[in-house]
């Protein structure tokens, strides 16, 4: 049973017989009367009492009748959304934990405001496990930083982010001879800031004793309020903490201190949800409301 069996029954229903409805079907008689009785064959029952000619529907055809034309009114509205260049449905969006805090929300509240069709889902993570749900049909599109592979993504930069390391207050300057702190704060491993931080320990000769791994930022913060080691982050996170007041920031030489954030998707899949995304961060980097 397919739907053009369906639109072949329920015509003959409406227009009351074969030959009617191979005229409105633009089809010729003998192929309406074989599609039913491939149809009746199909589900092993009799969709019409024949008398002659003429056809009345069986107890089967009315209880099929409410079936199909709830079918055939759920496909041509399926038909009418694909095809509909205005965003509408579920747009499963994730991001990384930082852009979700501080670069997210105005953009999610303009995505709201123009488009009321759209159910938003958020997931947060790190660009590999957020890449990895983009090609396992998980989510639609992500928020990640850079580096992201190229060839199974569509990517668009987004934001660039000032990445500092950032200790308690009072502390000398990281970096300095004698001054690498033993242990570091971080996310799981996948994060990128993560990484460069064991780069920059690593570019000193040096390694962290100890990493502690937090889910959190202001976990982080709080952390390292108390003492307790070093992270490195956007500035851009400082802004959400208030406790700010109690951290010492250290910037980064030029070439190390710069992070790209890019929205990615997987090729071929672009949709008028992530393109109508696409659009308010484009006017968002270009300084436009």
């Amino acid at each position: 049973m397919d739907l053009s069996d369906l639109r072949i029954f329920t015509a003959v229903v409406r227009e009351g017989g074969i030959t009617r409805a191979a005229d409105k079907l633009n089809r010729v008689q003998s192929n309406v009367t074989t599609r039913i009785r491939q149809l009746e064959l199909d589900l092993d029952v009799d969709l019409f009492i024949r008398e002659g000619k003429r056809l009345h529907l069986a107890p089967a055809g009315q209880l099929l009748l409410g079936y199909a034309e709830r079918l055939l009114a759920l496909a041509d509205e399926a038909r009418a959304s694909i095809k509909d260049p205005h965003p509408r449905g579920v747009f499963r969006l994730g991001a990384t934990e930082s852009t979700a805090a501080v670069r997210l929300p105005s953009a999610i509240n303009e995505y709201s405001r123009r488009h009321p069709e759209v159910t938003l889902e958020l997931r947060i993570g790190n660009p590999v496990t957020l890449s990895a749900a983009i090609l396992a049909g998980e989510i639609d599109a992500a928020l990640v930083s850079e580096p992201i592979a190229d060839a199974p993504f569509e990517k668009i930069p987004t934001f660039e982010e000032e990445l500092v390391i950032v200790s308690a207050a009072g502390q000398p300057p990281v970096g300095r001879k004698g001054c690498f702190p033993g242990t570091m704060i971080a996310f799981e491993h996948g994060c990128p800031y993560r990484k460069r931080l064991e780069n920059w320990y690593a570019s000193h000769g040096e390694m962290p004793a100890r990493t502690v791994e937090l889910g959190s930022y202001h976990a982080m913060l709080g952390c390292i309020v108390a003492g307790m080691g070093i992270a490195l982050l956007p500035k851009s996170v400082l802004t959400t903490f208030p406790e700010s007041k109690r951290l010492t920031v250290h910037r980064l030489p030029p070439g190390q201190n710069r992070s790209s954030t890019v929205l990615i998707w997987r090729k071929g899949a672009g949709s008028p949800n992530i393109e109508a995304l696409r659009q308010i961060l484009s006017r968002s980097r270009n300084g436009k409301a």
